[in-house]
């Protein structure tokens, strides 16, 4: 079984990045969904790796939130 993991890094302004690594595709949207609706549900920016476009593969994406 793959590692699915979620780093999550909080800076002094509040602003939280979530980093997730060993999902494939676009699932990363799923494992992360609920931890984003925890911090408030306000994503001010995603970046999508060109791996999360890849079926099949490992990918890492990037979710940045404001916390509110």
């Amino acid at each position: 079984m793959d590692i699915q993991e979620i780093e999550v890094y909080i800076a002094p302004d509040g602003t939280v990045q979530l980093h997730v690594n060993g999902v494939k595709g676009m699932a990363c949207l799923d494992l992360t969904k609920a931890l984003e609706e925890a911090l408030g549900g306000k994503v001010v920016s995603r970046e999508m790796t060109p791996e999360a476009r890849e079926s099949g593969s490992s990918t890492t994406t990037d979710h940045t939130q404001a916390r509110g």
